[in-house]
């Protein structure tokens, strides 16, 4: 049983000796404990540091990427390498390395497919309460467009067994979080979740350099990944609602046409049709996303498939 932990990395030579020095390198039930490391484009030593500090595998880019591309490929690179289990983490030493025995367990156990790191947000000292609200209220809107029950979805700490990463496609270009957990919920994956520590912060975020902006580009990846693998449902939901309405103020215009008031409504008789019309032509959009969504199904089996024959 081999674990790989991969840690995407950004100018984090000052941070990543103290994150390597807490992971384990020996796990009851785990034969090879390896490290990498992806670089994505520092321009400071992070690369020479990791190998200085005797990673196993490191990635470079030449440029930044950002976070969601690093993940995908510290989780395809993982594959290649014939990892079982792939445990991602965060460079800054946000999280306990300590932890990622506990965090494994369940798919040791054959329980899990994917396991979430659950920092209990509430406890967390130096997060302001308002980002606690947002985090809680954004975790419970992924819950629900994934139908899983994680916690913490904003949570970096997590770990994939090697049918789940093969399965994981991340076409977000900010952050893979949120699309990872709503694509397990809808490829049925088994997904836990437990509570970990977290250490002290030793750096500000650099994926939330402004609350505001990171609210809205959170909640364009929540519906997007949302209308990419539910389609059907989100634009049957939005076209219903706008047609609904049409045919409401439609028969709004026929109650007052019935009392000989019709001449006066005929706004609303317009309105109405342009409504139930728009709303007729959302619903055809799902109908059309959904015939594409079964294209993309399969295209992510020939990729899956196409992934195991590589790793093997």
């Amino acid at each position: 049983m081999k674990l790989i932990v991969q840690i995407p990395c950004l100018n984090e030579e000052e941070t990543l000796p103290v994150t390597l020095k807490d992971i384990p390198r020996n796990i009851p039930g785990i034969d090879q404990v390896e490290i990498l490391v992806v670089d994505d484009g520092s321009t400071d030593r992070t690369s020479q540091v990791a190998r200085e500090c005797g990673v196993d595998h490191v990635i470079r880019f030449k440029a930044n990427q950002g976070l969601a591309r690093g993940f995908m490929a510290g989780l395809q690179e993982a594959i290649h390498l014939g990892a079982d289990i792939i445990v991602n983490t965060d460079a800054d030493n946000q999280y306990y390395g300590a932890d990622i025995p506990k965090l494994i367990q369940p798919i040791l156990e054959g329980k899990a497919d994917v396991v979430i790191g659950d920092r209990e947000v509430e406890s967390i000292r130096h997060f302001s309460t308002a980002k606690k609200i947002l985090q809680k209220f954004g975790s419970w809107v992924v819950r629900a467009a994934s139908d899983t029950h994680v916690p913490d979805a904003p949570s970096g700490f997590r770990a994939f067994s090697r049918e789940a990463a093969m399965r994981t496609n991340i076409v977000s270009g900010y952050t893979y979080t949120l699309e990872t957990i709503i694509q397990a919920g809808y490829n049925r994956l088994a997904i836990a979740h437990i509570p970990v520590r977290t250490n002290p912060k030793t750096r500000e975020s650099r994926l939330i350099t402004s609350l505001w902006k990171y609210i809205w580009r959170s909640a364009s990846t929540i519906i997007r990944t949302y209308a990419m693998y539910r389609p059907l449902k989100f634009f049957s939901t939005i076209g219903g609602i706008v047609f609904t309405s049409g045919v409401l103020i439609s028969a709004r215009y026929l109650f007052y046409m019935s009392m000989g008031q019709g001449t006066g409504h005929v706004q609303s008789l317009i309105l109405a049709a342009v409504l139930m019309m728009l709303g007729f032509q959302v619903l055809l959009i799902g109908l059309i996303s959904d015939l594409i969504a079964a294209n993309r199904r399969l295209s992510e089996e020939i990729v899956y498939r196409l992934r195991d024959i590589d790793s093997k």
